[in-house]
Protein backbone atom coordinates (compact mmCIF):
# COMPACT_ATOMS: atom_id res chain seq x y z
CA UNK A 1 0.00 0.00 0.00
CA UNK A 2 2.78 2.45 0.88
CA UNK A 3 4.26 1.91 -2.58
CA UNK A 4 1.29 3.72 -4.18
CA UNK A 5 1.76 6.68 -1.83
CA UNK A 6 5.49 7.01 -2.35
CA UNK A 7 6.65 9.38 -5.09
CA UNK A 8 9.76 8.33 -6.97
CA UNK A 9 11.14 11.86 -6.63
CA UNK A 10 10.29 14.96 -4.56
CA UNK A 11 11.22 18.47 -5.70
CA UNK A 12 10.37 22.00 -4.67
CA UNK A 13 8.89 23.05 -8.01
CA UNK A 14 8.29 21.95 -11.58
CA UNK A 15 11.00 24.47 -12.44
CA UNK A 16 13.52 22.10 -10.82
CA UNK A 17 12.78 19.50 -13.51
CA UNK A 18 15.31 19.84 -16.32
CA UNK A 19 15.63 17.99 -19.65
CA UNK A 20 19.01 16.46 -18.76
CA UNK A 21 17.54 15.11 -15.52
CA UNK A 22 14.69 13.54 -17.44
CA UNK A 23 17.03 11.98 -20.00
CA UNK A 24 19.08 10.46 -17.15
CA UNK A 25 15.87 8.95 -15.76
CA UNK A 26 14.81 7.62 -19.16
CA UNK A 27 11.80 9.95 -19.22
CA UNK A 28 10.60 11.29 -22.59
CA UNK A 29 7.26 12.76 -21.55
CA UNK A 30 5.73 14.73 -18.69
CA UNK A 31 2.13 14.55 -17.55
CA UNK A 32 1.76 17.66 -15.44
CA UNK A 33 -1.02 18.61 -13.07
CA UNK A 34 -2.42 22.11 -13.58
CA UNK A 35 -3.76 23.70 -10.39
CA UNK A 36 -1.25 23.84 -7.57
CA UNK A 37 1.53 22.61 -9.86
CA UNK A 38 1.78 24.83 -12.95
CA UNK A 39 -0.25 27.68 -11.49
CA UNK A 40 -2.08 28.69 -8.35
CA UNK A 41 -5.64 27.44 -7.93
CA UNK A 42 -7.12 30.90 -8.23
CA UNK A 43 -4.82 32.27 -10.93
CA UNK A 44 -6.19 32.65 -14.44
CA UNK A 45 -2.84 32.49 -16.18
CA UNK A 46 0.73 31.27 -15.84
CA UNK A 47 3.75 33.03 -14.39
CA UNK A 48 6.33 33.93 -17.07
CA UNK A 49 8.86 31.44 -15.67
CA UNK A 50 6.35 28.59 -16.14
CA UNK A 51 5.75 29.62 -19.75
CA UNK A 52 9.52 29.69 -20.31
CA UNK A 53 9.98 26.30 -18.62
CA UNK A 54 7.33 24.65 -20.81
CA UNK A 55 8.88 26.23 -23.93
CA UNK A 56 12.28 24.85 -22.89
CA UNK A 57 10.82 21.36 -22.42
CA UNK A 58 9.17 21.49 -25.84
CA UNK A 59 12.41 22.76 -27.46
CA UNK A 60 14.28 19.85 -25.83
CA UNK A 61 11.67 17.44 -27.27
CA UNK A 62 10.10 16.48 -23.97
CA UNK A 63 6.51 15.55 -24.80
CA UNK A 64 4.04 17.27 -22.49
CA UNK A 65 0.41 16.92 -21.53
CA UNK A 66 -1.57 18.59 -18.75
CA UNK A 67 -3.57 16.04 -16.73
CA UNK A 68 -6.12 17.63 -14.45
CA UNK A 69 -9.40 16.96 -12.72
CA UNK A 70 -10.59 20.35 -13.98
CA UNK A 71 -13.25 20.81 -16.64
CA UNK A 72 -12.35 21.06 -20.34
CA UNK A 73 -13.88 24.52 -20.80
CA UNK A 74 -11.44 25.99 -18.30
CA UNK A 75 -8.45 23.76 -18.96
CA UNK A 76 -8.21 23.60 -22.76
CA UNK A 77 -7.62 27.36 -23.25
CA UNK A 78 -4.83 27.22 -20.64
CA UNK A 79 -3.21 24.22 -22.36
CA UNK A 80 -3.49 26.04 -25.69
CA UNK A 81 -1.63 29.03 -24.21
CA UNK A 82 1.25 26.71 -23.38
CA UNK A 83 1.02 24.84 -26.68
CA UNK A 84 0.57 21.44 -25.02
CA UNK A 85 -2.08 18.75 -25.04
CA UNK A 86 -4.40 18.14 -22.12
CA UNK A 87 -6.64 15.59 -20.50
CA UNK A 88 -9.35 17.21 -18.42
CA UNK A 89 -11.73 15.60 -15.91
CA UNK A 90 -9.01 12.98 -15.33
CA UNK A 91 -10.65 11.65 -12.15
CA UNK A 92 -7.35 11.34 -10.28
CA UNK A 93 -6.47 9.34 -8.15
CA UNK A 94 -7.88 6.81 -10.61
CA UNK A 95 -5.40 6.07 -13.41
CA UNK A 96 -7.82 6.50 -16.34
CA UNK A 97 -6.82 10.10 -17.13
CA UNK A 98 -3.12 9.35 -16.81
CA UNK A 99 -3.48 6.38 -19.17
CA UNK A 100 -5.37 8.58 -21.65
CA UNK A 101 -2.56 11.17 -21.54
CA UNK A 102 0.10 8.49 -22.05
CA UNK A 103 -1.83 7.30 -25.12
CA UNK A 104 -2.06 10.89 -26.42
CA UNK A 105 1.71 11.22 -26.20
CA UNK A 106 2.24 7.82 -27.84
CA UNK A 107 4.84 6.80 -25.28
CA UNK A 108 5.31 3.72 -23.14
CA UNK A 109 4.23 4.28 -19.53
CA UNK A 110 7.78 3.57 -18.36
CA UNK A 111 9.03 6.59 -20.36
CA UNK A 112 6.59 9.04 -18.74
CA UNK A 113 6.61 10.96 -15.45
CA UNK A 114 3.51 12.24 -13.69
CA UNK A 115 4.19 15.55 -11.93
CA UNK A 116 1.86 17.03 -9.34
CA UNK A 117 1.46 18.62 -5.94
CA UNK A 118 -0.94 16.10 -4.36
CA UNK A 119 0.03 12.76 -2.94
CA UNK A 120 -3.55 11.45 -2.88
CA UNK A 121 -4.32 12.46 -6.45
CA UNK A 122 -1.26 12.84 -8.67
CA UNK A 123 1.12 10.33 -7.10
CA UNK A 124 -1.49 7.60 -6.66
CA UNK A 125 -2.80 8.06 -10.22
CA UNK A 126 0.72 7.94 -11.64
CA UNK A 127 1.69 4.91 -9.59
CA UNK A 128 -1.50 3.02 -10.52
CA UNK A 129 -0.79 3.78 -14.20
CA UNK A 130 2.76 2.42 -13.85
CA UNK A 131 4.51 5.76 -14.48
CA UNK A 132 7.39 7.49 -12.71
CA UNK A 133 6.05 10.04 -10.21
CA UNK A 134 7.37 13.42 -9.12
CA UNK A 135 5.80 15.24 -6.18
CA UNK A 136 6.35 19.01 -6.04
CA UNK A 137 5.41 21.54 -3.40
CA UNK A 138 2.15 23.40 -4.07
CA UNK A 139 2.64 26.46 -6.26
CA UNK A 140 0.43 28.57 -4.01
CA UNK A 141 -0.58 28.80 -0.36
CA UNK A 142 -4.26 29.41 -1.29
CA UNK A 143 -6.07 26.16 -1.98
CA UNK A 144 -9.69 24.99 -2.13
CA UNK A 145 -11.12 23.58 1.08
CA UNK A 146 -11.10 19.99 -0.20
CA UNK A 147 -7.35 20.18 -0.84
CA UNK A 148 -6.66 21.87 2.51
CA UNK A 149 -8.44 19.02 4.27
CA UNK A 150 -6.07 16.46 2.71
CA UNK A 151 -2.80 18.31 3.39
CA UNK A 152 -2.33 17.28 7.08
CA UNK A 153 -2.79 13.62 6.18
CA UNK A 154 -0.34 14.01 3.26
CA UNK A 155 2.27 15.48 5.61
CA UNK A 156 1.77 12.60 8.04
CA UNK A 157 2.21 10.01 5.28
CA UNK A 158 5.27 11.80 3.86
CA UNK A 159 6.94 11.70 7.27
CA UNK A 160 6.39 7.95 7.45
CA UNK A 161 7.59 6.89 4.02
CA UNK A 162 11.26 6.43 3.23
CA UNK A 163 12.89 9.27 1.34
CA UNK A 164 13.05 8.51 -2.39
Amino acid sequence: MLKFLTPHLQLDSVLDIQPDMLRALGVEGLLVDLDGTLKGYYEGTFRPEIIDWVAQMVREQVAMCIVTNGWAGRVEPLADRLGVQCVSFAKKPFPRGVRAAIAKLGLDRTRVAVVGDQLFADVIAGRLAGAFTILVRPATPREPWITRIKRPLERLVLRRIPAP
